[in-house]
């Protein structure tokens, strides 16, 4: 893997909180953040592929389907009459 060295600015108190966390991980300073960036990496993709389903959900059927629906269920209904 092809490392690559930045600098950041962060707030006092979160570098405190990150040092602690290190600490208590035994990683890096550097591997938290590695770890804090791919956990946040995963989870805006996560949430974007859901937005992407959610939207591919969304849709109404149009015309044919809801006749194809509509079809179906009665086709469905007369197998299963009276077997219940």
């Amino acid at each position: 893997m092809l490392a690559v060295k930045t600098a950041i600015s962060i707030d006092k108190t979160l570098f405190d909180q990150a040092e602690d966390i290190a600490r208590a991980m035994k990683v890096s300073r550097s591997k938290l953040f590695v770890i804090a960036l791919q956990d946040f990496i995963e989870h805006r993709n996560n949430r974007e592929m859901l937005a992407k389903i959610n939207a591919a959900y969304t849709d109404e059927p149009d015309a044919a389907e809801q006749t194809l629906r509509r079809k179906s269920r009665r086709q469905h209904q007369s197998l299963v009459e009276g077997e219940w």
